[in-house]
């Protein structure tokens, strides 16, 4: 991003949005309203709403702190809002646990690795695949989508290495394929691209860009600035808990407030 050429004062900007939808949709498979969360005298996130297509990789980025994994966690059913609503295919589902969003189609990886360590790659997807046919109660073969999958997602070289004793950058390509197996239809990325290297970083966003043109909405967290400009469609910036921008790769990296808080503009 390129230095600022103007102060801003983020307190009182009014953020610039290229387009709004109503929650009903058909195309907005994933939509936060108005989500408000509060942690004692902290307000992590103010009043945001991201909406995520499907048929499209959607960005979420913003600086450290700025309130991006809580808002996954609201969406995900791990944290209660203050206030707001989360629709996903176009039903309110605010009122339900974790594990009855994810048999709606919504599926996560977190920021924090979340593995079965003891297990090998292959085994991590698997057991996932097999979590899902007892509740989908499908004709799918686990052990052909877990093959399938462990291909799909680069691990074929490292199937059969416990998880535990694979670098970050892979194992987060395992918490990928795991959640693929659950079939999703919104896919929620919490920093995938941390500790890949170049080839691998380029590898995983051309898999975004193919899994958002199968149908799937997929939601991405990076810091990897160059990753999320190439893949998104639209992005979404949060900072201190409020959303600033909405728009385009390249709108939104001409926009003042975002060169702001990324670059540390004076107010």
């Amino acid at each position: 991003m390129s230095t600022p050429s103007q102060t801003v004062d983020l307190e009182t900007y009014v953020p610039h949005v290229d387009h709004t939808y109503d929650p009903r949709d058909p195309e907005v498979a994933l939509y936060v309203d108005d989500v408000s969360v509060r942690f004692g005298g902290v307000q992590a996130v103010s009043s945001a709403t991201v909406a995520a297509l499907a048929g499209q990789v959607t960005g979420l980025i913003g600086p450290n702190g700025a309130g991006k994994t809580t808002t996954f966690n609201v969406i995900t059913g791990l944290e209660s809002p203050t206030n707001g609503k989360v629709w996903l295919d176009n039903n309110d589902v605010s009122s339900l646990p974790p594990y009855k969003r994810a048999r709606r189609g919504l599926a996560r990886t977190f920021q924090r690795l979340e593995v079965f360590g003891t297990l090998t790659a292959r085994d991590n997807i698997l057991a996932a695949a097999e979590f899902r046919r007892s509740w989908a109660h499908d004709h799918s073969d686990p052990r052909q989508v877990a093959d399938e999958l462990i291909e799909r997602v680069g691990l074929g070289h490292v199937q059969h290495e416990r998880v535990d004793m694979l670098p970050t950058g892979l194992a987060r390509l395992v918490e990928l394929g795991r959640g693929l197996a659950t079939r999703p239809k919104v896919l929620l990325l919490d920093e995938p691209g941390s500790g890949l290297d170049t080839a691998e970083s380029e590898a995983l966003g051309d898999l975004l860009i193919e899994l958002a043109q199968e149908g799937i909405a997929v939601l991405v967290v990076e810091h990897d600035v160059d990753l999320v400009m190439r893949v998104c469609n639209r992005i979404h910036v949060l900072d201190f808990g409020r959303i600033i921008c909405v728009g385009y790769p390249k709108d939104v990296q001409a926009d003042p407030a975002v060169q702001a808080a990324y670059l540390g503009a004076e107010d």
